[in-house]
Order: structure tokens, then C-alpha cells, then sequence
């Protein structure tokens, strides 16, 4: 499959008969490459007694393989002045790295070496598992980190979404070598996995390279994915905090919804910046905040609609009044202007922002992922052109039928007295 965009840049995706895919991006005006594997398998896979595997498993790549130490690994790419790192999501762990487009080889060699070849020994198992604690400590000690993860507990209570992708002290001391090589055997499988890159290259000699560098990828049956329910509702944590940190969602939409860039403009429109309506009106109007602002969580089949925000304890009931209240202004009266500027801002975003190997190699394993091709530019803008004032009416009131999420951390110690139900018609 080839896509041609503007400045003779071209994409293409092969897929191998084992289902492993490899997609590329052309760009001819730079001298380096961004490259990586995308795995499905995030923290969505896993289970209530081994959660935190996946993220581990990321951690684990790096510490050894039958032909690399732990520091051969970093060393072979940092000498040619190279970067390696990964990360984990809730349906995503992918390993990246960046380099001078003559390096490349070495790229692909060291990333199919981490993800077919790595040891998981013991001595380096117990030194990452304090790591991997002293992140989770870090995180309970940063509010507003820690907060989205109350916010997600209490979106999808009692599932894989709703549990932190770091997993619990209890959940990461019970890991264990053998847990770590079944979730790769079972998880790590090639129709699930995407080979991206992009940068100065040859779409042929990527594939070629890649086909000899994964050579012990076999197709295995796919484990179905558990199925995520948003139910909504109420956490409140006390902790001596000079803020209240806050976050309000509701259900979203899934990457695949026909409305996903409907609600990204929506997003911009009510707390994308300081031209938004809740920093206009909660911060430069009434300066009852520093900081305010909108975002979205999409998953397959779901997702999450959210506002972030800290305040004085004082002023915890005024903020949610006042989100609630301008959620429905906005259900019921959009500006042109205010229309105009949210789809020129998600557009800018997305234009200034292929300009990097980097947002290209992550955009096009993730919509290869998701839809199965990878899209073109001129089919993202029409979307978002497509975006009316009405639609996003409409989308507002949509959100205000949708169970309310709410999380607290701070030093308020009761309960908030307020009834979401009064605030959704």
C-alpha cells in the first residue's frame, strides 16, 4: 500500500506472512530516523494478580539479551549519538529508537534483539523491581500524576482499564520470570505488532532489513481483549496538599467513532488554551485557578472526556458549578469564531507536528494498530472540516448525559455536597 503527500514524501506499508507489519514514511529533507516497535499489548491485557507486567516488560527489554548486556544495549546506540527508550499505555507498549538515517541498521538490529532475545534473569528482575517501585512511590508523591490514575479507577471500576498502568507495590513484588515469558509468549505475537519508521530511508530496505532482523516471530492465536464498561462515580482522596487537584470527565468516544475529531475540537473549544471557555471564564474572569484545561482518552471501544484543574479547598464547589454550567452553555451556543479557532488549532496541531520523524513513526504504527492502514493527511483535515458548530452543540450535550467521573486529591476532607444529576439536561 503507498500514500503520496506533498514534497515527494511517501508512506507505505507491507505486511509479512506471519501478520507482522511494517509501515514507512519517506521524508527526503532530513538526516535521521525515528524507528520503533508498536505492540499491542498494554496494561489492557493483563490481569488483577499481575498488573504492572506490561509496563515491567518494558522496563526488562532494556537489562539484557543472550548476546547483549544491559549495557551494550545503551552503549551501541548512544555511541553513533543515538536515543532508545519505550514506553507503556493501556493498549500500547512500543520500544523507539533515533538515529542518523546511517545508522539504521543498527536501529532495527538492537530493537528485533530486545523484543525476541531478551533473558529476563533473575539478579536483573530484583534490581528493576526496585525501579519499578521507586517510580510508583514517585507517582504517589505527584498529585497531579497520581490523580488521573483515581480518575481512571473510577471510570471503569474492577477492570484491566481502570488499574494503574504502573501496577501496585503488591502486584510488582509478585512478578516473576516466568510471568514475564508467558505474557510475552501469549502477547508478543505478530499480528499485533507494527515495525514503524520514518525519516530519510527506502521503503524496500526497511522490509528487507526487518524480515532478516524478526526472524522468530511466529503467528500464534490472538487472545480476545477484555471488553471495557464506563460506569462513572466518585473518589476522594484526603492528603496534605496546598491545592485541591481535580478531574471531571465523562464518557468519551473510541478511536474508531466516525465523532473522534469532532470531540477533539470540542476539547480545544471548552479548555485547549487560553483563549477556551473555561480559562477565560474560571481563570482570567474569576482567577479561581493557575491552570485548566480539557483533554481526551480514547481506547477501542471507549473512552474518556476530561477536565484537570487545582484549586483552594475553598473553591472546589465553585470550579464543578462552573464547569458543568459552561459545558451547557456550549450545548447550547457555539460562535462561528469560537468554531473556526478549535478546528484551526487541532489542524495546526496536527500539520506543525509531521515536521518530526518522530510523530510520524508513533502515528502511523497507532492508526495501523486501530484501522488496519495508515491514513492520509487530507483525510484527517476533511474530518475536522467537516466539524460545525452544531455538531459540537451536540456533542456537549451528549457528554452532560453521561455518568460524571470525579476524582479529588487535596487537603479537603468532606465529601463534596453536590448532585451531578441537577447539572445533566
Amino acid at each position: 500500500m503507498r500514500t503520496e503527500d506533498t514534497c515527494q514524501e511517501l508512506t507505505e506499508l507491507t505486511t509479512l506472512p506471519n501478520g507482522f507489519r511494517i509501515v514507512t514514511r519517506r521524508m527526503p529533507h532530513v538526516e535521521t530516523i525515528s524507528m520503533g516497535v508498536w505492540v499491542g499489548a498494554g496494561s489492557r491485557r493483563e490481569t488483577l494478580s499481575n498488573n504492572g507486567i506490561a509496563h515491567f516488560l518494558e522496563h526488562m527489554a532494556f537489562k539484557g539479551t543472550t548476546t547483549r548486556s544491559a549495557f551494550d544495549i545503551v552503549q551501541q546506540i548512544e555511541a553513533v549519538g543515538g536515543d532508545l527508550n519505550a514506553a507503556t499505555s493501556q493498549e500500547v507498549t512500543y520500544y523507539h529508537a533515533s538515529l542518523l538515517k546511517e545508522h539504521t541498521a543498527l536501529g532495527i538490529e538492537i530493537l528485533a534483539d530486545i523484543l525476541q532475545n531478551s533473558t529476563f534473569l533473575s539478579a536483573e528482575i530484583e534490581k528493576e523491581r526496585k525501579v519499578v517501585l521507586q517510580e510508583i512511590d514517585q507517582t504517589e508523591d505527584t498529585p497531579d500524576d497520581v490523580i488521573f490514575d483515581h480518575f481512571q479507577a473510577v471510570s471503569f471500576p474492577d477492570q484491566p482499564l481502570g488499574r494503574p498502568i504502573l501496577g501496585s507495590r503488591m502486584t510488582v513484588n509478585g512478578l516473576t520470570q516466568n510471568m514475564l515469558h508467558d505474557f510475552v509468549a501469549q502477547y508478543y505475537v505478530p499480528q499485533r505488532m507494527v515495525f514503524s519508521a520514518a525519516g530519510n530511508l527506502q521503503h524496500e530496505e526497511i522490509v528487507a532489513q526487518v524480515e532478516r532482523a524478526f526472524l522468530t516471530l511466529q503467528a500464534l492465536p490472538e487472545a480476545p481483549l477484555p471488553r471495557a464498561s464506563y460506569k462513572g462515580g466518585y473518589a476522594h482522596t484526603f492528603k496534605k496538599l496546598e491545592q485541591q487537584h481535580i478531574v471531571l470527565g465523562f464518557e468519551g468516544l473510541a478511536l474508531e467513532s466516525p465523532d473522534f475529531y469532532l470531540a477533539h475540537c470540542y476539547s480545544s473549544l471548552l479548555g485547549g488554551g487560553m483563549s477556551s471557555r473555561l480559562f477565560q471564564e474560571i481563570r482570567e474572569k474569576r482567577g479561581l485557578v493557575y491552570g485548566i484545561s480539557s483533554f481526551m482518552s480514547s481506547y477501542q471501544e471507549t473512552g474518556l472526556f476530561g477536565i484537570y484543574t487545582g484549586t483552594s479547598e475553598d473553591k472546589t464547589e465553585e470550579i464543578i458549578e462552573i464547569i458543568f454550567q459552561e459545558i451547557e452553555n456550549t450545548a447550547s451556543h457555539i460562535t462561528s469564531e469560537e468554531g473556526e479557532r478549535s478546528k484551526n488549532q487541532v489542524k495546526a496541531s496536527i500539520l506543525m507536528a509531521q515536521e518530526s520523524t518522530a510523530y510520524w513513526a508513533n502515528t502511523l504504527a497507532r492508526q495501523v494498530l486501530v484501522f488496519g492502514r495508515p491514513r492520509t493527511v487530507e483525510e484527517v483535515i476533511s474530518k475536522i472540516d467537516a466539524v460545525t458548530e452544531e455538531k459540537m452543540g451536540q456533542y456537549a450535550s451528549q457528554l452532560l448525559y453521561s455518568t460524571p467521573s470525579l476524582a479529588f486529591i487535596g487537603p479537603r476532607k468532606k465529601k463534596i455536597n453536590y448532585r451531578f444529576e441537577a447539572k445533566r439536561g
